[in-house]
């Protein structure tokens, strides 16, 4: 029987805080006032400061490298649409669905992040090798 088949999903949730902002800054090198500096924001669409887009994106990423499809996965692509800011407090629930078996091992997923109130903030998709079994 195939360990994973097309629908299978799984969730993770999280709320993003200050000490994420800032350490996702020291390691990319992004330190955009649009993230950090409340006067700035208020003179964007934004009005306030919102977290790095890449911070979602790095739930997706957690998510499957630890829980779904697990670890050992190794992630060959990823398309990501921003579709929404995210600040901090926000709850931020990334899934990862399989839409596709491939050869090689090769698993596509639909790779989403919503906010609490169900706002999709990104939406992509995943072309990753499934862990061995």
């Amino acid at each position: 029987m195939e360990k994973y088949r097309v629908g299978m999903a799984e969730e993770s949730s999280k709320e993003i805080t200050h000490s994420d902002l800032s350490l996702y800054a020291a390691v990319s090198g992004d330190f955009n006032p649009i993230h950090f500096d409340p006067v700035y924001a208020k003179s964007t669409r934004f009005k306030e400061p919102i977290a790095h887009g890449m911070i979602s994106a790095c739930l997706v990423s957690g998510l499957m490298g630890m829980k779904f499809p697990g670890p050992g996965t190794i992630y060959l692509s990823q398309t990501l649409k921003f579709l929404s800011p995210v600040r901090v407090g926000d709850l931020i629930t990334a899934r990862a669905e399989i839409i596709e078996i491939l050869e090689k091992g090769r698993l596509r997923l639909k790779t989403t992040c919503r906010k609490r109130d169900g706002t999709l903030v990104l939406d992509g998709e995943a072309v990753v090798i499934r862990p061995k079994a």
